[in-house]
Protein backbone atom coordinates (compact mmCIF):
# COMPACT_ATOMS: atom_id res chain seq x y z
CA UNK A 1 0.00 0.00 0.00
CA UNK A 2 1.76 3.06 -1.16
CA UNK A 3 1.20 6.69 0.26
CA UNK A 4 1.42 9.37 -2.15
CA UNK A 5 0.25 13.38 -1.50
CA UNK A 6 -1.94 14.76 -3.69
CA UNK A 7 -3.02 18.67 -4.23
CA UNK A 8 -6.99 19.14 -4.83
CA UNK A 9 -8.87 22.03 -5.48
CA UNK A 10 -12.18 22.10 -4.22
CA UNK A 11 -14.66 25.70 -4.30
CA UNK A 12 -16.94 25.86 -1.07
CA UNK A 13 -18.91 28.63 0.30
CA UNK A 14 -18.19 29.39 4.35
CA UNK A 15 -19.65 31.39 6.89
CA UNK A 16 -16.76 32.93 9.03
CA UNK A 17 -17.37 34.14 12.45
CA UNK A 18 -14.78 37.36 12.75
CA UNK A 19 -14.45 39.23 15.50
CA UNK A 20 -16.10 42.06 15.10
CA UNK A 21 -19.78 39.56 14.77
CA UNK A 22 -18.66 37.88 17.76
CA UNK A 23 -18.17 40.68 19.56
CA UNK A 24 -21.70 42.45 18.25
CA UNK A 25 -23.03 39.01 19.16
CA UNK A 26 -21.00 39.17 22.48
CA UNK A 27 -22.84 42.55 23.16
CA UNK A 28 -26.59 41.99 22.17
CA UNK A 29 -27.05 39.47 25.13
CA UNK A 30 -24.76 40.98 27.92
CA UNK A 31 -27.20 42.52 30.77
CA UNK A 32 -26.36 46.39 31.27
CA UNK A 33 -23.97 45.81 34.28
CA UNK A 34 -21.78 43.90 31.88
CA UNK A 35 -22.28 46.09 29.20
CA UNK A 36 -20.76 49.10 31.14
CA UNK A 37 -17.80 47.23 32.58
CA UNK A 38 -17.21 46.05 28.57
CA UNK A 39 -17.34 49.79 27.60
CA UNK A 40 -14.84 50.82 30.10
CA UNK A 41 -11.93 48.10 28.90
CA UNK A 42 -13.20 49.31 25.41
CA UNK A 43 -12.32 53.12 26.78
CA UNK A 44 -9.19 51.70 28.74
CA UNK A 45 -7.64 49.65 26.03
CA UNK A 46 -8.52 51.73 22.65
CA UNK A 47 -6.63 55.43 22.87
CA UNK A 48 -9.34 57.01 20.34
CA UNK A 49 -12.12 56.53 22.70
CA UNK A 50 -13.27 59.38 24.51
CA UNK A 51 -15.90 59.12 27.02
CA UNK A 52 -18.34 62.27 26.06
CA UNK A 53 -19.64 64.27 29.24
CA UNK A 54 -21.38 66.30 27.61
CA UNK A 55 -24.41 66.52 28.37
CA UNK A 56 -26.92 66.53 24.88
CA UNK A 57 -31.03 66.45 25.45
CA UNK A 58 -33.06 64.50 23.90
CA UNK A 59 -34.74 65.80 21.35
CA UNK A 60 -38.57 64.32 21.18
CA UNK A 61 -38.75 64.82 17.60
CA UNK A 62 -36.77 61.91 17.10
CA UNK A 63 -38.05 58.77 16.87
CA UNK A 64 -35.69 57.05 18.71
CA UNK A 65 -36.34 59.37 22.11
CA UNK A 66 -39.04 56.79 23.37
CA UNK A 67 -42.62 56.36 21.97
CA UNK A 68 -45.68 54.02 22.57
CA UNK A 69 -45.72 49.92 21.28
CA UNK A 70 -47.67 50.86 18.46
CA UNK A 71 -45.82 53.66 17.09
CA UNK A 72 -42.33 51.63 17.44
CA UNK A 73 -40.06 53.29 15.43
CA UNK A 74 -38.66 51.21 12.39
CA UNK A 75 -34.72 51.15 12.88
CA UNK A 76 -32.79 49.63 10.67
CA UNK A 77 -32.05 46.09 9.65
CA UNK A 78 -32.10 43.48 12.77
CA UNK A 79 -28.52 43.54 14.41
CA UNK A 80 -27.98 39.91 14.16
CA UNK A 81 -29.46 38.75 10.84
CA UNK A 82 -29.79 35.21 10.16
CA UNK A 83 -26.28 33.30 10.13
CA UNK A 84 -27.52 31.40 6.87
CA UNK A 85 -28.38 34.82 5.17
CA UNK A 86 -26.67 34.61 1.40
CA UNK A 87 -25.80 38.65 2.26
CA UNK A 88 -24.30 37.98 4.58
CA UNK A 89 -22.08 35.45 3.32
CA UNK A 90 -21.38 37.83 0.17
CA UNK A 91 -19.95 41.07 2.14
CA UNK A 92 -18.39 40.84 5.19
CA UNK A 93 -20.21 42.62 8.34
CA UNK A 94 -17.51 45.05 9.22
CA UNK A 95 -16.59 46.01 5.64
CA UNK A 96 -20.34 47.04 4.88
CA UNK A 97 -20.93 48.73 8.27
CA UNK A 98 -17.85 50.66 7.56
CA UNK A 99 -18.31 51.64 4.12
CA UNK A 100 -21.78 53.00 5.15
CA UNK A 101 -19.58 55.42 7.44
CA UNK A 102 -19.59 59.21 6.15
CA UNK A 103 -15.73 59.80 7.26
CA UNK A 104 -16.01 63.73 6.67
CA UNK A 105 -19.11 64.20 8.72
CA UNK A 106 -17.61 62.03 10.97
CA UNK A 107 -14.34 64.62 11.23
CA UNK A 108 -16.75 67.82 11.26
CA UNK A 109 -18.67 66.68 14.19
CA UNK A 110 -16.66 67.15 16.85
CA UNK A 111 -19.46 66.07 19.38
CA UNK A 112 -20.41 63.01 17.49
CA UNK A 113 -21.84 59.86 20.05
CA UNK A 114 -23.03 56.88 18.41
CA UNK A 115 -25.26 56.17 21.93
CA UNK A 116 -28.21 57.70 21.49
CA UNK A 117 -30.28 58.41 24.09
CA UNK A 118 -33.74 56.92 24.11
CA UNK A 119 -35.00 58.57 27.29
CA UNK A 120 -38.70 59.23 26.81
CA UNK A 121 -38.72 61.82 29.67
CA UNK A 122 -36.87 62.64 32.81
CA UNK A 123 -38.07 60.27 35.42
CA UNK A 124 -37.36 60.38 39.13
CA UNK A 125 -36.51 56.74 40.20
CA UNK A 126 -35.01 55.50 43.60
CA UNK A 127 -31.60 56.33 45.16
CA UNK A 128 -30.49 52.77 45.15
CA UNK A 129 -27.30 54.31 47.20
CA UNK A 130 -29.86 55.25 50.08
CA UNK A 131 -30.87 51.22 49.96
CA UNK A 132 -27.77 49.42 50.20
CA UNK A 133 -26.11 47.45 53.79
CA UNK A 134 -23.81 45.41 55.07
CA UNK A 135 -25.27 42.69 55.96
CA UNK A 136 -23.51 40.45 58.94
CA UNK A 137 -23.43 36.85 58.45
CA UNK A 138 -23.78 34.02 60.98
CA UNK A 139 -20.22 33.40 61.64
CA UNK A 140 -19.51 37.54 62.86
CA UNK A 141 -22.71 37.92 64.62
CA UNK A 142 -21.82 35.03 67.03
CA UNK A 143 -17.75 35.97 67.32
CA UNK A 144 -18.78 39.18 68.23
CA UNK A 145 -21.24 37.45 70.91
CA UNK A 146 -18.14 35.61 71.72
CA UNK A 147 -15.90 38.72 72.25
CA UNK A 148 -18.41 40.30 74.28
CA UNK A 149 -19.41 37.72 76.65
CA UNK A 150 -18.02 36.79 80.21
CA UNK A 151 -15.70 33.83 78.82
CA UNK A 152 -12.49 35.62 79.73
CA UNK A 153 -10.24 32.65 79.42
CA UNK A 154 -7.94 32.26 76.74
CA UNK A 155 -8.86 28.55 76.17
CA UNK A 156 -13.02 28.78 76.37
CA UNK A 157 -12.37 31.61 73.78
CA UNK A 158 -10.41 29.35 71.48
CA UNK A 159 -13.08 26.53 72.08
CA UNK A 160 -15.74 28.87 71.21
CA UNK A 161 -14.06 30.25 68.09
CA UNK A 162 -13.51 26.11 66.85
CA UNK A 163 -17.09 25.66 67.36
CA UNK A 164 -18.32 28.61 65.79
CA UNK A 165 -16.46 27.93 62.72
CA UNK A 166 -17.51 24.29 62.24
CA UNK A 167 -21.26 25.38 62.00
CA UNK A 168 -23.24 25.13 59.10
CA UNK A 169 -25.82 27.49 57.42
CA UNK A 170 -28.66 26.63 59.23
CA UNK A 171 -26.14 26.95 62.52
CA UNK A 172 -25.79 22.97 63.26
CA UNK A 173 -22.86 21.75 64.98
CA UNK A 174 -21.20 19.25 62.52
CA UNK A 175 -18.20 18.22 64.76
CA UNK A 176 -18.78 15.79 67.92
CA UNK A 177 -17.47 16.76 71.19
CA UNK A 178 -14.80 13.91 70.84
CA UNK A 179 -12.99 14.97 67.91
CA UNK A 180 -12.57 18.78 69.13
CA UNK A 181 -11.37 17.98 72.28
CA UNK A 182 -8.87 15.89 70.55
CA UNK A 183 -7.73 18.84 68.08
CA UNK A 184 -7.52 21.52 70.97
CA UNK A 185 -5.83 18.79 73.94
CA UNK A 186 -8.68 19.58 76.55
CA UNK A 187 -11.39 17.73 77.95
CA UNK A 188 -14.39 17.21 76.69
CA UNK A 189 -16.42 18.28 79.88
CA UNK A 190 -14.86 22.09 79.30
CA UNK A 191 -16.03 22.44 75.40
CA UNK A 192 -19.41 20.84 76.45
CA UNK A 193 -19.70 23.96 78.79
CA UNK A 194 -18.31 26.50 76.12
CA UNK A 195 -20.87 24.47 73.86
CA UNK A 196 -23.77 25.33 76.44
CA UNK A 197 -22.91 28.92 76.59
CA UNK A 198 -22.96 29.44 72.93
CA UNK A 199 -26.17 27.87 72.75
CA UNK A 200 -27.74 30.74 74.30
CA UNK A 201 -26.03 33.15 72.08
CA UNK A 202 -28.18 35.12 69.66
CA UNK A 203 -30.13 33.11 67.60
CA UNK A 204 -31.37 30.83 70.59
CA UNK A 205 -30.64 27.13 69.32
CA UNK A 206 -27.46 27.74 67.39
CA UNK A 207 -24.80 25.26 67.45
CA UNK A 208 -27.54 22.42 68.84
CA UNK A 209 -26.50 19.16 67.07
CA UNK A 210 -29.88 18.36 65.68
CA UNK A 211 -33.02 19.22 65.82
CA UNK A 212 -34.80 18.26 69.03
CA UNK A 213 -32.01 19.59 70.35
CA UNK A 214 -32.36 22.80 69.58
CA UNK A 215 -35.89 23.01 69.84
CA UNK A 216 -35.37 22.37 73.47
CA UNK A 217 -32.55 25.02 74.03
CA UNK A 218 -35.52 27.42 72.35
CA UNK A 219 -37.87 26.16 75.22
CA UNK A 220 -35.31 26.61 77.79
CA UNK A 221 -34.72 29.85 77.03
CA UNK A 222 -38.57 30.63 76.38
CA UNK A 223 -39.39 29.09 79.94
CA UNK A 224 -41.19 26.71 78.97
CA UNK A 225 -41.79 23.78 81.49
CA UNK A 226 -44.72 21.99 80.17
CA UNK A 227 -43.67 18.24 80.24
CA UNK A 228 -46.09 17.84 77.23
CA UNK A 229 -44.33 20.16 75.00
CA UNK A 230 -41.41 18.54 75.77
CA UNK A 231 -42.58 14.46 75.66
CA UNK A 232 -43.85 15.48 71.83
CA UNK A 233 -40.44 16.63 70.98
CA UNK A 234 -38.74 13.77 72.42
CA UNK A 235 -40.19 10.98 72.23
CA UNK A 236 -43.23 11.75 69.77
CA UNK A 237 -41.92 13.53 66.94
CA UNK A 238 -42.55 11.05 64.27
CA UNK A 239 -45.87 11.41 65.04
CA UNK A 240 -45.78 15.15 65.16
CA UNK A 241 -44.91 15.54 61.84
CA UNK A 242 -47.43 13.41 60.40
CA UNK A 243 -50.16 14.58 62.56
CA UNK A 244 -50.87 11.26 64.26
CA UNK A 245 -52.31 13.17 67.36
CA UNK A 246 -54.80 10.07 67.87
CA UNK A 247 -51.92 7.76 68.40
CA UNK A 248 -49.88 10.17 70.58
CA UNK A 249 -53.42 11.52 72.83
CA UNK A 250 -53.51 7.52 73.44
CA UNK A 251 -50.08 7.26 74.84
CA UNK A 252 -49.97 9.79 76.97
CA UNK A 253 -53.26 10.17 77.97
CA UNK A 254 -54.05 13.82 76.87
CA UNK A 255 -57.07 14.95 74.35
CA UNK A 256 -56.28 15.57 70.92
CA UNK A 257 -56.76 19.50 71.85
CA UNK A 258 -54.34 19.39 74.25
CA UNK A 259 -51.54 18.04 71.81
CA UNK A 260 -52.98 20.56 69.11
CA UNK A 261 -52.24 22.96 71.71
CA UNK A 262 -48.86 21.61 72.76
CA UNK A 263 -47.99 21.53 68.91
CA UNK A 264 -48.72 25.27 68.43
CA UNK A 265 -46.28 26.14 70.90
CA UNK A 266 -43.34 23.79 68.89
CA UNK A 267 -44.49 25.42 65.71
CA UNK A 268 -43.24 29.30 67.04
CA UNK A 269 -39.89 27.47 67.45
CA UNK A 270 -37.22 27.97 64.76
CA UNK A 271 -36.07 24.85 63.34
CA UNK A 272 -32.99 26.83 61.50
CA UNK A 273 -31.57 29.26 63.58
CA UNK A 274 -28.90 30.16 61.46
CA UNK A 275 -30.71 31.05 58.42
CA UNK A 276 -31.68 34.13 58.81
CA UNK A 277 -28.30 35.46 59.02
CA UNK A 278 -27.25 33.38 56.04
CA UNK A 279 -29.44 35.21 53.24
CA UNK A 280 -27.52 35.47 49.97
CA UNK A 281 -26.43 38.96 49.53
CA UNK A 282 -28.89 41.48 48.13
CA UNK A 283 -28.69 41.69 44.86
CA UNK A 284 -30.45 45.16 43.30
CA UNK A 285 -31.55 44.74 40.08
CA UNK A 286 -31.35 47.99 37.84
CA UNK A 287 -34.18 48.11 34.80
CA UNK A 288 -32.75 47.94 31.43
CA UNK A 289 -36.07 48.93 29.96
CA UNK A 290 -38.93 51.27 31.68
CA UNK A 291 -42.18 50.64 30.39
CA UNK A 292 -45.41 53.10 31.63
CA UNK A 293 -48.47 53.69 31.09
CA UNK A 294 -50.13 56.61 29.29
CA UNK A 295 -53.83 56.53 29.22
CA UNK A 296 -54.34 53.89 27.12
CA UNK A 297 -50.81 53.41 25.60
CA UNK A 298 -47.53 52.19 26.77
CA UNK A 299 -44.62 53.89 26.47
CA UNK A 300 -40.98 52.34 26.34
CA UNK A 301 -37.63 54.04 27.62
CA UNK A 302 -34.64 52.67 27.40
CA UNK A 303 -32.22 52.79 30.64
CA UNK A 304 -29.17 54.76 29.64
CA UNK A 305 -28.02 56.19 32.55
CA UNK A 306 -24.53 55.34 33.93
CA UNK A 307 -23.55 53.85 30.31
CA UNK A 308 -20.78 56.46 28.76
CA UNK A 309 -21.36 58.28 26.10
CA UNK A 310 -18.43 58.03 23.58
CA UNK A 311 -16.74 59.77 20.97
CA UNK A 312 -13.36 59.78 18.81
CA UNK A 313 -10.53 61.79 20.71
CA UNK A 314 -9.70 65.16 19.07
CA UNK A 315 -5.62 64.78 19.13
CA UNK A 316 -5.79 61.53 16.85
CA UNK A 317 -8.83 62.78 14.55
CA UNK A 318 -6.87 66.01 13.83
CA UNK A 319 -3.60 63.33 13.27
CA UNK A 320 -5.68 61.76 10.98
CA UNK A 321 -7.47 64.77 9.32
CA UNK A 322 -3.84 66.71 9.04
CA UNK A 323 -1.74 63.72 7.76
CA UNK A 324 0.80 64.79 10.13
CA UNK A 325 1.30 60.91 10.91
CA UNK A 326 3.97 58.68 9.67
CA UNK A 327 2.55 55.37 7.56
CA UNK A 328 2.99 53.23 10.45
CA UNK A 329 1.07 55.58 13.38
CA UNK A 330 -1.63 56.24 10.45
CA UNK A 331 -2.24 52.76 10.14
CA UNK A 332 -2.20 52.22 14.60
CA UNK A 333 -4.76 55.29 14.17
CA UNK A 334 -7.22 53.47 11.25
CA UNK A 335 -7.13 49.75 12.80
CA UNK A 336 -7.86 51.27 16.25
CA UNK A 337 -10.35 53.84 14.66
CA UNK A 338 -12.33 50.90 12.95
CA UNK A 339 -12.74 48.96 15.94
CA UNK A 340 -14.14 52.21 17.73
CA UNK A 341 -16.70 53.18 14.74
CA UNK A 342 -17.75 49.75 15.01
CA UNK A 343 -18.27 49.46 18.69
CA UNK A 344 -20.13 52.74 19.05
CA UNK A 345 -22.14 51.53 15.91
CA UNK A 346 -22.76 47.87 17.38
CA UNK A 347 -23.91 49.36 20.70
CA UNK A 348 -25.89 51.72 18.81
CA UNK A 349 -27.39 48.66 17.25
CA UNK A 350 -28.17 46.83 20.34
CA UNK A 351 -30.63 49.56 22.05
CA UNK A 352 -32.59 49.98 18.95
CA UNK A 353 -33.02 46.09 18.90
CA UNK A 354 -33.87 45.95 22.84
CA UNK A 355 -36.12 48.47 21.94
CA UNK A 356 -37.93 46.71 18.94
CA UNK A 357 -38.06 43.67 20.53
CA UNK A 358 -39.71 45.00 23.57
CA UNK A 359 -41.87 46.94 21.80
CA UNK A 360 -43.29 43.89 20.14
CA UNK A 361 -43.26 41.82 23.71
CA UNK A 362 -45.49 44.91 24.83
CA UNK A 363 -48.08 44.47 21.66
CA UNK A 364 -48.49 40.79 22.09
CA UNK A 365 -48.95 41.03 25.75
CA UNK A 366 -50.89 44.13 26.54
CA UNK A 367 -53.53 42.24 28.80
CA UNK A 368 -50.96 41.29 30.84
CA UNK A 369 -49.96 44.95 31.45
CA UNK A 370 -53.51 46.33 32.27
CA UNK A 371 -54.86 43.30 34.37
CA UNK A 372 -51.63 40.76 35.74
CA UNK A 373 -50.37 37.48 35.54
CA UNK A 374 -53.77 36.18 34.82
CA UNK A 375 -53.60 37.24 31.70
CA UNK A 376 -50.32 36.58 30.33
CA UNK A 377 -50.81 34.82 26.64
CA UNK A 378 -48.69 32.12 25.49
CA UNK A 379 -45.76 33.39 23.66
CA UNK A 380 -42.49 31.69 21.73
CA UNK A 381 -40.04 33.43 20.45
CA UNK A 382 -41.09 32.89 17.02
CA UNK A 383 -44.23 34.91 17.58
CA UNK A 384 -41.67 38.02 18.51
CA UNK A 385 -39.21 36.87 15.49
CA UNK A 386 -42.04 36.92 13.15
CA UNK A 387 -43.14 40.12 13.83
CA UNK A 388 -40.14 41.99 14.10
CA UNK A 389 -38.39 40.48 11.50
CA UNK A 390 -35.40 38.80 13.24
CA UNK A 391 -33.94 34.95 13.70
CA UNK A 392 -35.15 33.78 17.00
CA UNK A 393 -31.34 33.58 18.15
CA UNK A 394 -31.71 37.27 18.05
CA UNK A 395 -34.68 37.57 19.94
CA UNK A 396 -33.16 34.92 22.59
CA UNK A 397 -29.77 37.03 22.63
CA UNK A 398 -32.10 40.14 23.36
CA UNK A 399 -33.88 38.54 26.33
CA UNK A 400 -31.16 37.11 27.87
CA UNK A 401 -30.16 39.16 31.34
CA UNK A 402 -32.27 42.14 30.31
CA UNK A 403 -34.86 43.44 32.76
CA UNK A 404 -38.20 45.45 32.32
CA UNK A 405 -39.85 47.57 34.96
CA UNK A 406 -43.43 47.58 34.30
CA UNK A 407 -46.81 48.51 35.87
CA UNK A 408 -47.24 45.05 36.89
CA UNK A 409 -43.37 45.00 38.59
CA UNK A 410 -39.81 43.96 37.27
CA UNK A 411 -39.84 41.20 35.33
CA UNK A 412 -36.64 39.61 32.77
CA UNK A 413 -37.55 39.89 29.52
CA UNK A 414 -37.48 36.02 29.14
CA UNK A 415 -40.60 35.88 31.72
CA UNK A 416 -43.30 36.87 28.84
CA UNK A 417 -42.47 33.92 27.16
CA UNK A 418 -44.49 30.79 27.63
CA UNK A 419 -45.51 27.44 26.69
CA UNK A 420 -49.57 27.56 25.96
CA UNK A 421 -51.83 25.46 27.50
CA UNK A 422 -55.37 24.38 25.48
CA UNK A 423 -58.25 25.40 26.86
CA UNK A 424 -61.30 23.06 26.10
CA UNK A 425 -63.01 26.49 24.48
CA UNK A 426 -60.14 26.25 22.18
CA UNK A 427 -58.15 29.52 23.27
CA UNK A 428 -54.59 28.99 24.97
CA UNK A 429 -53.67 30.28 27.99
CA UNK A 430 -50.13 30.64 29.02
CA UNK A 431 -48.24 28.21 32.07
CA UNK A 432 -47.56 30.87 34.13
CA UNK A 433 -50.87 31.80 34.49
CA UNK A 434 -51.79 28.08 35.44
CA UNK A 435 -49.20 28.67 37.63
CA UNK A 436 -50.80 31.23 39.17
CA UNK A 437 -54.47 29.85 39.58
CA UNK A 438 -52.61 26.78 41.05
CA UNK A 439 -51.25 28.71 43.87
CA UNK A 440 -54.12 31.23 44.61
CA UNK A 441 -56.21 27.56 44.88
CA UNK A 442 -54.33 26.15 47.02
CA UNK A 443 -54.20 29.65 49.25
CA UNK A 444 -57.77 29.27 48.83
CA UNK A 445 -58.30 25.77 50.28
CA UNK A 446 -59.18 24.37 53.74
CA UNK A 447 -56.05 23.53 55.57
CA UNK A 448 -57.95 20.86 57.12
CA UNK A 449 -59.72 19.04 53.64
CA UNK A 450 -56.36 20.39 51.12
CA UNK A 451 -56.77 19.76 47.57
CA UNK A 452 -55.53 16.81 46.14
CA UNK A 453 -53.66 17.20 42.70
CA UNK A 454 -57.07 15.54 40.77
CA UNK A 455 -59.02 17.94 43.09
CA UNK A 456 -57.09 20.94 41.60
CA UNK A 457 -57.18 19.61 37.70
CA UNK A 458 -60.89 19.15 37.98
CA UNK A 459 -61.16 22.86 39.31
CA UNK A 460 -59.34 24.24 36.47
CA UNK A 461 -61.12 21.56 34.00
CA UNK A 462 -64.06 24.12 35.06
CA UNK A 463 -62.10 27.08 34.25
CA UNK A 464 -62.04 24.83 30.83
CA UNK A 465 -58.55 24.47 31.50
CA UNK A 466 -57.66 20.81 30.91
CA UNK A 467 -54.43 19.70 32.51
CA UNK A 468 -53.14 16.11 33.50
CA UNK A 469 -52.86 15.37 37.33
CA UNK A 470 -49.05 15.09 36.77
CA UNK A 471 -48.31 17.98 35.11
CA UNK A 472 -50.30 19.31 38.16
CA UNK A 473 -47.74 17.79 39.86
CA UNK A 474 -44.80 19.30 38.48
CA UNK A 475 -45.94 23.15 38.53
CA UNK A 476 -47.02 22.56 42.21
CA UNK A 477 -42.92 21.38 42.66
CA UNK A 478 -41.98 24.48 41.00
CA UNK A 479 -43.69 26.72 43.05
CA UNK A 480 -42.79 24.50 46.47
CA UNK A 481 -46.11 23.70 47.38
CA UNK A 482 -46.25 20.58 49.54
CA UNK A 483 -48.30 17.54 48.52
CA UNK A 484 -51.13 18.01 50.29
CA UNK A 485 -50.78 15.27 52.80
CA UNK A 486 -47.93 17.59 53.95
CA UNK A 487 -50.27 20.47 53.82
CA UNK A 488 -52.92 18.93 56.07
CA UNK A 489 -53.44 20.39 59.39
CA UNK A 490 -56.17 18.56 60.81
CA UNK A 491 -56.44 20.49 64.30
CA UNK A 492 -56.50 24.18 63.24
CA UNK A 493 -58.98 25.90 64.70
Amino acid sequence: MALELKQNLKLAQQLVMTPQLQQAIKLLQLSRVDLIETINQELESNPILDEDTSEVSPDPTQPDQGGTAEEAPQWEEPLLPSLASSELEKTPWEDKALQEIDWKDFWEDDKRSAIQSYSFEEKEGPNYENLLTQSTDLTEHLMWQLQMSDMNDEEERTIGGLIIGNLDENGYLKINIEELADELHCQPQKIEAVLKKIQMFDPVGVAARDLKECLLIQLEHLGVSDQLVTDLIVKYFPDVERYNYQVIAKATGRTVNEIAEAVNVISHLEPRPGRLYNIDETHYIIPDIYIYKLDNDYIISLNEEGIPQLKINSFYRNALAKNVSSDTEREFIHDKLKSAIWLMRTIEQRQKTIYKVTASIVKFQKEFFDKGINYLKPLILRDIAEDVQMHESTISRVTANKYAQTPQGLFELKFFFNAGIRRDTGEDVASQSVKQKIKQIVQSEDPKKPYSDTKIAELLKNDNINIARRTIAKYREILGILPSSHRKRPYVK
